[in-house]
């Protein structure tokens, strides 16, 4: 296959609304600010990335506004009058160039690796190794006022054929609520909850209570960086503890699994540097037996073609967050968008690269702000 010789990376931040609030510990997102990355080589070829940083430090430090100047500061200029020959090539010189900023660096990463699909007339699952052509999904329920909410929303996501339901929580949006929607949704669907680090040590006891509703696993309860917290934690528990913003490389699964923090991990390329490190986490799972799953970060339709790319690959059995376009945009950035048949998304094996085309009329629409850098 050809290298990969970039000569412009397009970056455009857009704003899209969601169809309906989403709700998480940290806080609500109405309209999402998105930072897309176009990469262009010489021959006029172009893939696309996203960036899943989020408007504000709270899910991360990282945000569209660090990500924008981490790129067009230190990221791009790193790989000016460089080529590479593979997408992990360009992985790990910026993980030795650029300390940080997983985030930035991963949405460019994965724009090369829809390019370097493209130029090799291949797609993208292929590319990364994936042989699954569909993959289960499941979907994520926001925080909501009351337990009886909360249940209706569930009771329709199993009626529409969601394969797992997961459920945001937070210090007193829990037991109740979670009691709630088992009721609703009866004994045999697979029910998960989401803390997203919304609880501290001396929670373990209410924690605990969780329990009693054959959970598939308690998401992500402590702090990102508290990895004995969760291994204190997951010795009081029944319930396997999945880890989510905890894992951010392949040397901190290998912690978190020699501590015995978790039993499952939450993979998300775009949080970890992109699809080289996201296979690699992958792997290290699969070795060490450790349950994975490919996680959501309100993607448009790009950012959700990288994750099923990534979920095909054939450890990924537990079903991920790959929700269907419509679930969360009125209108998406890509054509086709995003669709779910019996619980199940289809890997575009047929197409190269990430098997979707982007909408560039509309993303030039609601685009915000925008920069193209010669390398």
């Amino acid at each position: 296959m050809a290298v990969i010789d970039i000569e412009r990376v397009t970056l455009r931040e857009i704003r899209i609304r969601l169809t309906e609030p989403f709700r998480i510990s940290s806080g609500t997102t109405h309209e999402r600010r998105i930072l897309l990355v176009e990469v262009t080589d010489r021959g006029g070829h172009s893939g696309w990335g996203e960036c899943v940083a989020g408007e504000t430090p709270h899910y991360s430090p990282e945000t569209v506004d660090t990500a924008w100047l981490a790129l067009t500061r230190w990221i791009i200029p790193s790989i000016r009058g460089r080529t590479f020959p593979e997408p992990a090539d360009l992985f790990y010189h910026l993980a030795s160039a650029i300390r940080g900023h997983p985030m930035a660096r991963a949405a460019l990463e994965m724009a090369a690796w829809d390019l370097y699909a493209r130029l090799g007339d291949v797609p993208l699952a292929r590319l990364v190794g994936g042989v699954q052509s569909e993959v289960p999904t499941g979907i994520s329920l926001g925080l909501q006022e009351r337990p009886t909410d909360l249940a209706h929303r569930a009771a329709a996501a199993v009626a529409a054929g969601y394969r797992r339901i997961k459920l945001k929580i937070e210090p007193h949006r829990d037991h109740d609520f979670v009691a709630e929607v088992r009721a609703a949704v009866g004994p045999d669907t697979v029910l998960s909850v989401d803390a997203n680090a919304a609880y501290q040590p001396d929670d373990a006891k209410e924690l605990e209570r969780l329990d009693a509703f054959s959970l598939a696993m308690v998401e992500q309860p402590f702090d990102g960086e508290d990895l004995l917290g969760h291994a204190d934690l997951q010795r009081r528990l029944v319930t396997p503890i999945c880890l989510d913003e905890s894992i951010t490389s392949v040397a901190r699964a290998a912690d978190a699994v020699r501590l015995g923090s978790a039993q499952f991990i939450n993979i998300k390329p775009g949080r970890v540097g992109g699809h080289t490190a996201a296979r690699a986490i992958h792997d290290f799972a699969a070795d060490h037996r450790i349950g994975v799953w490919c996680g959501g970060m309100l993607e448009t339709g790009i950012g959700r073609a990288h994750n099923v790319a990534l979920a095909s690959l054939p450890y990924f059995t537990h079903p991920g967050d790959l929700s269907p376009s419509a679930r969360y945009w009125v209108r998406d950035i890509v054509t086709p968008e995003w669709t779910m048949t019996d619980g199940r998304v289809r890997v575009p094996f047929h197409r190269p690269g990430i098997g979707v085309d982007v909408d560039v009329a509309f993303v030039e629409e609601i685009t915000s702000r925008h920069v193209a850098m010669e390398t």
